[in-house]
Protein backbone atom coordinates (compact mmCIF):
# COMPACT_ATOMS: atom_id res chain seq x y z
CA UNK A 1 0.00 0.00 0.00
CA UNK A 2 1.28 3.47 -0.88
CA UNK A 3 1.68 5.97 2.00
CA UNK A 4 -0.24 8.62 0.06
CA UNK A 5 -3.17 6.30 -0.63
CA UNK A 6 -3.32 5.25 3.01
CA UNK A 7 -3.92 8.87 4.02
CA UNK A 8 -0.79 9.09 6.21
CA UNK A 9 1.55 11.94 5.62
CA UNK A 10 5.24 10.98 5.47
CA UNK A 11 6.19 13.32 8.37
CA UNK A 12 3.46 11.92 10.62
CA UNK A 13 4.58 8.39 9.76
CA UNK A 14 8.20 9.27 10.61
CA UNK A 15 7.18 10.71 13.97
CA UNK A 16 5.07 7.63 14.68
CA UNK A 17 7.95 5.28 13.86
CA UNK A 18 10.39 7.25 16.02
CA UNK A 19 7.99 7.25 18.99
CA UNK A 20 7.28 3.54 18.59
CA UNK A 21 10.97 2.64 18.52
CA UNK A 22 11.67 4.92 21.53
CA UNK A 23 8.89 3.29 23.59
CA UNK A 24 10.17 -0.17 22.65
CA UNK A 25 13.74 0.79 23.64
CA UNK A 26 12.60 2.14 27.03
CA UNK A 27 10.53 -0.98 27.70
CA UNK A 28 13.51 -3.21 26.89
CA UNK A 29 15.84 -1.14 29.09
CA UNK A 30 13.63 -1.43 32.21
CA UNK A 31 15.35 -3.66 34.77
CA UNK A 32 13.60 -6.94 35.45
CA UNK A 33 12.73 -7.57 39.08
CA UNK A 34 14.39 -10.57 40.64
CA UNK A 35 12.25 -13.50 41.74
CA UNK A 36 11.07 -13.21 45.34
CA UNK A 37 13.07 -15.34 47.79
CA UNK A 38 11.14 -16.79 50.71
CA UNK A 39 11.87 -15.61 54.26
CA UNK A 40 11.05 -16.97 57.71
CA UNK A 41 7.55 -15.76 58.59
CA UNK A 42 6.22 -15.90 55.01
CA UNK A 43 2.97 -17.78 54.55
CA UNK A 44 2.47 -20.29 51.74
CA UNK A 45 -0.46 -22.22 50.31
CA UNK A 46 0.78 -25.63 49.13
CA UNK A 47 -1.51 -27.88 47.13
CA UNK A 48 -1.14 -31.05 45.10
CA UNK A 49 -3.51 -31.49 42.16
CA UNK A 50 -6.16 -34.16 42.76
CA UNK A 51 -4.93 -34.66 46.37
CA UNK A 52 -7.19 -32.45 48.49
CA UNK A 53 -5.89 -33.97 51.74
CA UNK A 54 -2.46 -32.50 50.96
CA UNK A 55 -3.62 -28.87 50.69
CA UNK A 56 -2.00 -26.82 53.46
CA UNK A 57 -1.33 -23.26 54.59
CA UNK A 58 2.24 -23.26 55.88
CA UNK A 59 4.37 -20.61 57.58
CA UNK A 60 8.11 -20.67 56.97
CA UNK A 61 9.61 -21.32 60.40
CA UNK A 62 12.30 -19.14 62.03
CA UNK A 63 14.92 -21.73 61.01
CA UNK A 64 13.82 -21.28 57.37
CA UNK A 65 12.17 -24.69 57.06
CA UNK A 66 8.67 -25.97 56.38
CA UNK A 67 7.01 -29.29 57.12
CA UNK A 68 4.74 -31.05 54.63
CA UNK A 69 3.02 -34.47 54.75
CA UNK A 70 4.97 -37.32 53.10
CA UNK A 71 7.85 -34.90 52.48
CA UNK A 72 9.04 -34.02 55.97
CA UNK A 73 11.13 -30.91 56.56
CA UNK A 74 12.49 -28.83 53.70
CA UNK A 75 14.50 -25.61 53.63
CA UNK A 76 12.29 -22.90 52.11
CA UNK A 77 14.04 -19.66 53.12
CA UNK A 78 16.21 -18.31 50.35
CA UNK A 79 14.33 -20.28 47.69
CA UNK A 80 11.73 -19.12 45.17
CA UNK A 81 8.23 -20.60 45.24
CA UNK A 82 8.94 -22.48 41.99
CA UNK A 83 12.13 -24.06 43.41
CA UNK A 84 10.16 -25.14 46.47
CA UNK A 85 7.52 -26.65 44.16
CA UNK A 86 10.26 -28.69 42.48
CA UNK A 87 11.65 -29.87 45.85
CA UNK A 88 8.22 -31.00 47.08
CA UNK A 89 7.44 -32.65 43.73
CA UNK A 90 10.70 -34.64 43.84
CA UNK A 91 9.92 -35.91 47.36
CA UNK A 92 6.25 -36.73 46.59
CA UNK A 93 7.22 -38.62 43.43
CA UNK A 94 7.94 -41.69 45.59
CA UNK A 95 4.33 -41.71 46.85
CA UNK A 96 2.20 -40.15 44.08
CA UNK A 97 2.45 -40.73 40.33
CA UNK A 98 3.40 -37.49 38.55
CA UNK A 99 2.46 -35.07 41.37
CA UNK A 100 1.49 -31.55 40.29
CA UNK A 101 2.51 -29.24 43.14
CA UNK A 102 1.56 -25.59 43.42
CA UNK A 103 3.16 -23.22 45.95
CA UNK A 104 1.55 -19.80 46.28
CA UNK A 105 2.98 -17.07 48.52
CA UNK A 106 -0.05 -15.69 50.37
CA UNK A 107 1.73 -13.39 52.82
CA UNK A 108 5.22 -11.86 52.79
CA UNK A 109 5.32 -10.82 56.44
CA UNK A 110 8.85 -12.26 56.66
CA UNK A 111 10.10 -9.62 54.21
CA UNK A 112 10.93 -7.10 56.93
CA UNK A 113 13.66 -4.54 57.51
CA UNK A 114 14.07 -2.40 60.61
CA UNK A 115 14.67 1.29 61.25
CA UNK A 116 16.24 2.24 64.58
CA UNK A 117 17.52 5.48 66.03
CA UNK A 118 16.49 9.07 65.47
CA UNK A 119 13.41 8.71 63.28
CA UNK A 120 9.86 9.62 64.19
CA UNK A 121 8.53 6.02 64.10
CA UNK A 122 11.31 3.45 64.66
CA UNK A 123 10.47 -0.20 64.20
CA UNK A 124 9.87 -2.89 61.59
CA UNK A 125 9.08 -2.03 57.97
CA UNK A 126 7.17 -4.75 56.10
CA UNK A 127 8.29 -4.57 52.49
CA UNK A 128 5.40 -5.53 50.20
CA UNK A 129 7.37 -4.36 47.16
CA UNK A 130 10.99 -3.54 46.32
CA UNK A 131 11.92 -0.90 48.92
CA UNK A 132 14.82 1.55 49.07
CA UNK A 133 16.36 3.28 52.09
CA UNK A 134 14.57 6.55 51.33
CA UNK A 135 11.23 4.75 51.11
CA UNK A 136 11.86 2.98 54.44
CA UNK A 137 12.85 6.25 56.12
CA UNK A 138 9.66 7.82 54.79
CA UNK A 139 7.63 4.91 56.24
CA UNK A 140 9.41 5.54 59.55
CA UNK A 141 8.11 9.13 59.51
CA UNK A 142 11.42 10.69 58.46
CA UNK A 143 14.39 11.83 60.51
CA UNK A 144 13.91 13.77 63.71
CA UNK A 145 15.68 17.09 64.32
CA UNK A 146 18.58 15.44 66.21
CA UNK A 147 19.48 12.87 63.52
CA UNK A 148 22.93 12.84 62.00
CA UNK A 149 21.69 12.63 58.40
CA UNK A 150 24.99 11.76 56.75
CA UNK A 151 25.97 9.06 59.24
CA UNK A 152 23.12 6.65 58.46
CA UNK A 153 24.19 3.04 57.97
CA UNK A 154 22.56 -0.20 56.93
CA UNK A 155 23.61 -3.38 58.73
CA UNK A 156 23.15 -6.29 56.32
CA UNK A 157 23.62 -9.89 57.44
CA UNK A 158 24.58 -12.49 54.87
CA UNK A 159 24.88 -15.80 56.65
CA UNK A 160 27.45 -15.32 59.41
CA UNK A 161 28.88 -12.12 57.89
CA UNK A 162 27.63 -8.59 58.52
CA UNK A 163 28.25 -5.69 56.13
CA UNK A 164 27.88 -1.96 56.71
CA UNK A 165 26.47 0.15 53.87
CA UNK A 166 26.75 3.92 54.16
CA UNK A 167 23.85 6.25 53.34
CA UNK A 168 24.36 9.96 52.55
CA UNK A 169 20.90 11.32 53.24
CA UNK A 170 21.68 14.90 52.17
CA UNK A 171 22.84 13.67 48.73
CA UNK A 172 19.65 11.63 48.37
CA UNK A 173 17.49 14.51 49.56
CA UNK A 174 19.06 16.87 47.01
CA UNK A 175 19.03 14.26 44.27
CA UNK A 176 22.71 14.92 43.57
CA UNK A 177 23.95 11.34 44.16
CA UNK A 178 21.54 8.45 44.40
CA UNK A 179 24.19 5.74 44.74
CA UNK A 180 23.54 5.31 48.48
CA UNK A 181 19.77 4.78 48.07
CA UNK A 182 20.31 1.05 48.56
CA UNK A 183 17.56 -1.43 47.82
CA UNK A 184 16.75 -3.17 51.09
CA UNK A 185 16.81 -6.89 51.75
CA UNK A 186 14.91 -8.83 54.39
CA UNK A 187 16.60 -8.44 57.77
CA UNK A 188 18.41 -5.17 56.97
CA UNK A 189 18.69 -2.75 59.89
CA UNK A 190 18.85 0.97 59.10
CA UNK A 191 20.64 2.81 61.92
CA UNK A 192 19.99 6.55 62.18
CA UNK A 193 22.39 8.02 64.81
Amino acid sequence: MDIKTAGIKPIALSVFLILTSTVAAVANAAPALEAYLLNPGDQLMVSVWNEESLERTITVLPDGKISFPLVGHLTAAGETASVLEDKITAKLDAFIADPEVNVTVTNTRGNVSYVVGKVLKPGPIVMVQATTVMQALAMAGGLNEFASANSIKIIRSTGEQETLLKVRYSDLEKGSDLSSNHRLEAGDVIVVP
